[in-house]
């Protein structure tokens, strides 16, 4: 047994194709960063490696790998309020993986075409995407306030002097509280304007978007 030259290219190839995804994870510090990306995209390249080179069953590997990358993956989604979070990571993660397979197979190029898109997506999409937030924006609110000082009536006229797009779709309550879930489509300057006033109401005992 020897160390082969191109093995070691293939390693290094994934582990700079993994830091590149990895440093614009860690800029915006989602959970999977830096030193994560890395290790998947070169242990999904190193399995696919040996899968092809010492196995007679090449699929049988490639196959668990992408099973373990989704393990992973849904370890960095998570719920924050009524919000759910991660899911971008987790999918960064699996495309990472399969960048790592690519390099795996000696398919550079096409690994270098994906990294870039990646790249792309992440980079220059999410501000096309905040610019489309700030025009347009749907959030999920959980508004909470006490029975007996407010009532769902005086919110929701506020609401519509606003002049925002609600939709009521569910209300409990919890021993004298009233918890109330709203979807809330509006401009961000109309949103903002929402949570002023959910802030600097004294009947209103909090609220999570």
């Amino acid at each position: 047994m020897y160390l082969q030259t191109e093995h070691i290219i293939q390693i290094i190839a994934a582990f700079v194709a993994g830091g590149l995804l990895g440093l614009e994870r860690e800029y915006h510090s989602k959970p999977a960063g830096f030193r994560t990306m890395i290790l998947i995209c070169v242990g999904s390249c190193l399995f696919t490696i040996l899968s092809s080179t010492f196995t007679n069953n090449p699929d049988r590997i490639a196959s668990n790998i992408i099973t373990g990358i989704g393990f992973i993956g849904a370890g960095v989604v998570f719920k924050e309020g009524i919000n759910v979070r991660g899911i971008t990571s987790a999918a960064t993660i699996w495309i990472a993986a399969s960048i790592g397979m690519c390099i795996g197979l000696k398919q550079y190029g096409l690994a270098l075409f994906v990294a870039c898109l990646v790249l792309i997506v992440l980079i220059v999409l999410s501000k096309l995407e905040e610019a489309f937030d700030n025009l347009h924006q749907v959030k999920q609110y959980k508004i909470r306030f006490k029975a007996y000082e407010y009532s769902v009536e005086e919110l929701e006229a506020e609401l519509e002097k606003i002049d925002v797009y609600f939709v009521r779709y569910q209300i409990s309550k919890q021993h004298d509280e009233v918890i109330v879930d709203y979807k809330i489509e509006a401009v961000q300057s109309k949103r903002e304007k929402v949570n002023y006033y959910l802030i600097n109401n004294k009947c209103i005992t909090g609220f999570d978007v």
